[in-house]
């Protein structure tokens, strides 16, 4: 399992954005240098050649054949014609495409910790969606809680850079998580390969099997991300307590003692290795990370050593 140390988290990569702001142009410069990386789509193929064996319209030339009534004219080589008057005709490879499918769990529980698992979250689909874009590949962004709340529609280009953050600037976690509704909703509407891409605290009452099975092991390189605040992973509470759930308002009396806090993290620890095992499993990819590590870190580094980017 991949786990970044809460702990002692590395330093920033490069400085961080200004209170607020999603991205900062020192780090989109930085992404700017990065690609997506899709198993499915690539096959054991190098960076840079994701290209398909159909003859398109991009800018790398590929062959000639002749001209038959109908083609483009566009595309005769008069170069050709001139020294050998005969039409022929410049084919060209194509790029093939990829989809990049964020869905970002704005659910009620992600309001929670310092630093605040929601930003953190938007964060990491902001970073995910420029590389996706300025590599014009097709992203999708779907804010999901009780099913799919709102979606971005497809964005292409780097054009589309301040519509995608501005999506993601308006998303505010509310309501409960109804993870199956969602994921199920989302494999029925988008049935292209691609990556997808999971970024949720993953507290679902319902459980995340039923979820997951729609979106793993298919179609999809599957990538789901964990994202806990310290305060869950390590919390510092003591006494008698009220505790009341942020999603559905269900209250519970404890008494918080040692004993109770050491059940806590090894019913945590249990949860995630579940997680990360019924992914894998499956063909996925885990990543479990504190928002104590600067999300910069989490995405130039981790998410490099887990292979979704190149």
């Amino acid at each position: 399992m991949t786990v970044i140390n809460p702990n002692q988290p590395p330093a920033p990569v490069t400085a961080p954005p200004k209170k607020g702001q999603l991205l900062s142009s020192e780090f989109m410069a930085r992404l700017d240098q990065l690609d997506l990386m899709s198993r499915k789509l690539l096959a054991g193929k190098m960076k840079g050649e994701r290209r398909s064996k159909r003859r398109g319209q991009s800018v790398e030339f590929a062959d000639y054949r002749n001209y038959v009534v109908g083609d483009d004219l566009r595309f005769i080589d008069w170069n050709i014609y001139a020294r050998l008057e005969r039409l022929f005709l410049k084919l060209f490879l194509e790029e093939e495409d990829l989809s990049l499918y964020i869905l970002v769990d704005v659910s009620k529980s992600c309001d929670y910790g310092t630093p605040n698992k929601a930003f953190y979250l938007k964060q990491v689909a902001a970073a995910l969606g420029y590389v996706g874009l300025v590599n014009y590949n097709r992203v999708h962004l779907l804010a999901v809680a009780d099913g799919v709340v709102t979606e971005s529609g497809a964005l292409r280009g780097r054009t589309k850079v301040n519509q995608m953050i501005g999506f993601l600037d308006k998303l505010k976690p509310e309501g409960p998580s109804h993870f199956t509704a969602a994921c199920k909703r989302f494999a029925l509407q988008y049935r292209n390969k691609g990556v997808c891409l999971v970024l949720s605290d993953f507290f679902v009452k319902e459980g995340f099997e039923n979820g997951l099975r729609y979106i793993a092991g298919g179609k999809y390189d599957l990538f789901g991300v964990q994202v806990l605040s310290p305060q869950e992973i390590d919390p510092d509470l003591q006494g008698d307590l009220k505790l009341r759930d942020m999603e559905d308002d269900d209250m519970a009396e404890v008494s918080i003692t040692q004993p109770l806090i050491k059940k806590y993290k090894e019913n945590l620890n249990a949860y995630c290795l579940s997680l990360k095992d019924y992914l894998t499993r499956r063909g996925g990819t885990y990543l479990f990370t504190s928002t104590a590590v600067p999300f910069d870190t989490l995405v130039l580094n981790y998410l490099r050593e887990r292979g979704l980017l190149g």
